[in-house]
């Protein structure tokens, strides 16, 4: 790899900062602001979020999801159980969400346990992906090696022709997961690095909100 010189890569944030005072009390409601803010914004893909997963033996692993449905239960995404991200919430069923959306110079990062969406909420999900998208989730065994992109082409066209003319079925090994939150945090990005991070920590019957060094 050539070598870079990227010390001098930065960019001056400077975006009105946090005030607890204007905060909700309640995370899910201060989310749902920031989540509109950034739909108005025309954030690309406002509901993209990185996912971070560890197996048992606490090696983590990230990649970018897309949360599908959030309400006061949690953050919902759907992906193929036989994952490298599937089998790893099998054996340690806690994942940290962090959202990015840098026009607004803001972050959300949520911590929590997983656990997996009945069939009934998945299947309805399924059901109204695109017909392609929904052969796609037959065609692809998420994680494993595959030989070329043509084989995974032709693996596509054999699933396209057996469901031509029927609905598709949900794959037995694809469906939702649910995130639910113990912890948010709130990152504002302000002038000389001094940024502002309020955590939300849960309680037996309430959240405690928290200002944080950045």
């Amino acid at each position: 790899m050539k070598e870079q010189f990227i010390e001098d890569m930065r960019k001056e944030y400077t975006k009105n900062g946090i005030d607890e005072k204007n905060m909700n009390t309640n995370p899910f409601d201060q989310f749902e602001s920031w989540f509109e803010d950034a739909k108005k914004s025309q954030v690309i893909e406002a509901n993209a979020v990185i996912l971070s997963t560890a197996s048992k033996d606490g090696r983590p692993s990230s990649r970018v999801v897309l949360i599908k449905h959030i309400d006061d239960n949690g953050f919902i995404f759907y992906t193929n159980y036989e994952s490298r991200k599937g089998h790893e919430l099998l054996e340690n069923p806690f994942a940290n969400l962090l959202f990015f959306w840098p026009s607004l110079e803001r972050q959300v990062r949520i911590e929590g346990s997983v656990e997996k969406v009945d069939r009934e909420t998945s299947l309805n999900y399924f059901q109204s992906r695109p017909r392609t998208s929904q052969i796609g989730a037959w065609a692809s065994k998420q994680s494993n090696a595959i030989e070329s992109r043509d084989e995974l082409e032709r693996i596509f066209k054999h699933y396209e022709t057996q469901f031509e003319g029927q609905e598709i079925d949900l794959p037995p090994y694809w469906g939702g997961y649910r995130l639910r939150p113990e912890q948010f945090e709130f990152w504002q990005g302000r002038t000389s690095r001094l940024h502002d991070r309020v955590i939300y920590t849960q309680s037996e019957s309430s959240w405690n909100m928290t200002r944080f060094c950045p």
